[in-house]
């Protein structure tokens, strides 16, 4: 049986792939502009603590579960995180974010929704993760750092309240 060269080499790229370099896949996150009417042009932020992006501050969010939709993560990571309920998240923005530096490359899935509540008071429930919530107007300066993720967005010029469904 003779192996033809194309054959040789994918089969050298397979190995090369499987035992030398170990098997790297961007990750999918979800951050949710959290919105509320009583609170005109402000989004949720917290500070993150404890892991990627410590001591910057972010959107609720998380990573997207094997077979969830992103309504649903959306929905689930802002309920866990601040106890409050969304009504109807929708598609911001999506941006694939690349940190060769740090090995950090993940698809951002940015969702917008507004709380059911009219006055929504956000609850720290994963104090461990996040040193505390606070409504920032969009329109004046946000705290610093921000997450990577979200400064980027910001600084392509993304506005969660006119530009829901735009890709950057």
């Amino acid at each position: 049986c003779e192996v033809l060269p194309h054959a040789r080499t994918a089969a050298a790229i397979l190995l090369l792939t499987t035992t030398i370099m170990p098997a790297v896949r961007p990750k999918v996150g979800v951050g949710v502009f959290v919105t509320t009417p009583s609170r005109p042009r402000h989004v949720l932020l917290g500070e993150r603590l404890g892991s990627h992006g410590a001591n910057t501050f972010a959107l609720p969010g998380g990573h997207l579960e094997f077979g969830e939709s992103w309504h649903d993560c959306a929905a689930r990571e802002v309920l866990e995180e601040t106890g409050l309920v969304l009504r109807t998240p929708r598609c911001a923005t999506v941006l694939n974010v690349v940190e060769r530096a740090t090995d950090y490359h993940y698809v951002v899935i940015f969702m917008a929704a507004e709380c059911v509540d009219i006055h929504p008071q956000p609850l720290n429930l994963e104090p461990e993760k996040c040193a505390g919530w606070d409504w920032y107007s969009w329109d004046e300066k946000l705290p610093t750092p921000l997450f990577g993720p979200l400064a980027l967005a910001r600084e392509q010029g993304f506005d969660p309240f006119t530009m829901c469904g735009t890709l950057l």
